[in-house]
């Protein structure tokens, strides 16, 4: 979706806010594929940089950031979906969000291809996840938003970034 087509939306869907039955989302593209999260998993955006790679870790994670003193390991979203993984480009970036680990905050960072916009999206505009027919495991969504004509993939951080998952994964990578 092009930015302007998602600032219009944007735009639309704010009179749906004052009602409280709008969320706010920050989409952002892997591949030509467009995904959303809740905003308020989000804790800060920033630019692709060098990462130093961990032995024996999956594929899907491509490296630990230091973030202010800080390791965060860092999710290639383009793997956690079965995909190829991700060429760095001009517009990579990471997603730093928080997810829960026997419950406690753990800190993750999730490489993307490009961070478009934060829209809101009402919740009687969002489908519930499909039951066939997506890349990605049916458990990662948490809906499908209706933008125009289009759709737009609302991931579940919590499912889709599973640390207990991920480390269960490490661990057959090990062995």
């Amino acid at each position: 979706m092009k930015a302007a087509e998602a600032k219009s939306a944007k735009n639309a869907k704010s009179a749906d806010s004052a009602d409280g039955a709008a969320c706010q989302y920050l989409t952002f593209d892997l591949g030509s594929d467009e995904f959303a999260l809740d905003i308020r998993s989000v804790r800060e955006i920033i630019q692709f940089t060098t990462l130093t790679s961990v032995p024996m870790m999956p594929l899907f994670i491509r490296g630990v950031i230091n973030l202010r003193g800080a390791v965060v390991p860092v999710i290639d979203l383009h793997c956690r979906f079965g995909r190829a993984s991700a060429v760095v480009g001009k517009k990579t970036c990471i997603i730093i969000f928080e997810a829960k680990r026997d419950e406690k905050e753990a800190t993750l960072g999730l490489m993307v291809d490009a961070v478009n916009v934060v829209m809101e999206i009402a919740s009687e505009n969002i489908e519930p996840p499909p039951e066939f027919g997506t890349t990605i495991h049916r458990n990662f969504i948490q809906g499908m938003g209706k933008v125009g004509a289009e759709f737009i993939v609302i991931l579940d951080p919590q499912r889709a970034m599973d640390v207990d998952e991920m480390a269960a994964a490490a661990e057959q990578t090990v062995h």
